[in-house]
């Protein structure tokens, strides 16, 4: 193995996160390694397209994004050879070849569906010596996945080995590795130092909140009914990614309060994570990951998507997390375990023993071992 592409896709930060992940992993270990947005070889306009699409739902129609998904899943046929949208996510594969063939690549990784799919066809049609990897980001079986045809599939945990195994016709192995995250989160400073860091009081309790790089949810609600009832030795940090709309309200409400901090877009997450008590945040793959590497109790705002609700129900079902429907009651029981060290002992404790697996690490050990073979 020694010049990867990772193909990925813009619906959505998480699988360019866990691409990046998977690059920096390689590239310590002196492989050569680039990332693409698979859509782009259909064209650079439908490639925009579908991310603006994919934004514009998950923040403002949410129902409309959480409905799509389930008819996916109820209509597994929208996906497979021959369909419409099928057809359509494939019709770059030409181009895609030519890429791979011009490029001189031995190892094709895909972090999305769609990707995998025009990879399936492509192989399908052309003889390619290329190593293919499939890498799951949500801890679910995703609509589509049985139509992939690669060689691989690194999947998040050992209780859905049977599920992908039942669903995929293909020959293929499959291995427990974990969603790949940055390798700066898994590094564990001490909390005191962390605090430090980022500036929060050496003796206060810390609510991390944040909700995607979008900055989706009922934030503005939660932080109203937590500051209400928040005792006097919690601080609480608002990360609002690239939601500049969001931070800007937030800044004007709390500009006077001195235990809440208002942030935009930071390279500090892993730090914030390291200085946090609790976080409370929505049910991505990537980020419920990269807490499980820190070992950080999670309280998850109710999922857009059902891919979301997935991870949620993984992670409560642990005991390593909690939810609500309900904002205020979501708002109290945030409190409840602010104030209960022992509660919190616990989720540390179940997600000590999950033992999260370092994805990008796990990944480049089997492909590596799979090219020598």
């Amino acid at each position: 193995m020694k010049n990867v592409i990772i193909l990925s896709c813009s619906t959505g930060q998480g699988h360019n996160s866990c691409a990046e992940a998977i690059k920096e992993a390689f590239e310590k270990k002196n492989i050569t390694c680039q990332i693409r947005d698979a859509l782009t070889f259909i064209s650079p306009e439908f490639a925009g397209f579908m991310s603006w699409g994919h934004s514009f739902m998950y923040k403002y129609i949410p129902g409309l994004f959480r409905w799509g998904y389930r008819f996916n899943e109820e209509h597994p046929d929208l996906l497979r050879k021959g369909s419409l949208f099928y057809r359509v996510l494939t019709s770059g594969m030409e181009r895609l070849y030519r890429f791979l063939q011009e490029g001189g690549f031995d190892t094709v990784i895909c972090t999305h569906v769609f990707p995998a799919l025009t990879m399936t066809k492509l192989l399908e049609r052309y003889e390619l010596p290329v190593r293919t990897a499939f890498v799951a980001t949500d801890y679910t079986c995703s609509p589509g996945t049985e139509s992939i045809g690669l060689e691989y599939f690194f999947i998040p945990c050992r209780q859905l080995v049977d599920t992908f195994d039942s669903r995929i016709p293909c020959r293929h192995t499959t291995v427990v590795s974990g969603i790949p995250v940055r390798s700066e989160f898994w590094i564990h400073r001490e909390r005191g130092e962390a605090k430090e860091l980022v500036q929060i009081g050496a003796r206060n309790r810390h609510l991390l909140v944040m909700c995607g790089s979008m900055g989706c949810g009922p934030i503005v609600k939660l932080l109203s009914r937590v500051t209400q009832e928040a005792p006097a030795d919690l601080e609480v940090t608002v990360i609002c990614g690239t939601n500049k709309r969001l931070r800007e309200k937030l800044l004007r409400e709390y500009e006077q309060n001195r235990r809440v901090h208002i942030l935009g877009y930071t390279e500090k997450v892993s730090a914030y994570m390291d200085s946090a008590d609790l976080y409370l945040t929505k049910p991505g793959g990537i980020s419920v990951t990269e807490a499980a590497a820190k070992n950080l109790p999670m309280v998850f705002i109710n999922p857009v998507s059902g891919c979301e609700k997935y991870n949620m129900d993984f992670f409560t079902q642990m005991g390593a997390a909690i939810t609500d429907t309900s904002i205020d009651r979501l708002a109290q029981k945030c409190i409840r375990l602010l104030t209960s060290d022992e509660s919190l002992r616990q989720m540390r404790r179940a997600l000590e023993n999950h033992g999260q697996p370092n994805g990008a690490e796990v990944i480049y050990k089997r492909l590596s071992e799979g090219t020598q073979t």
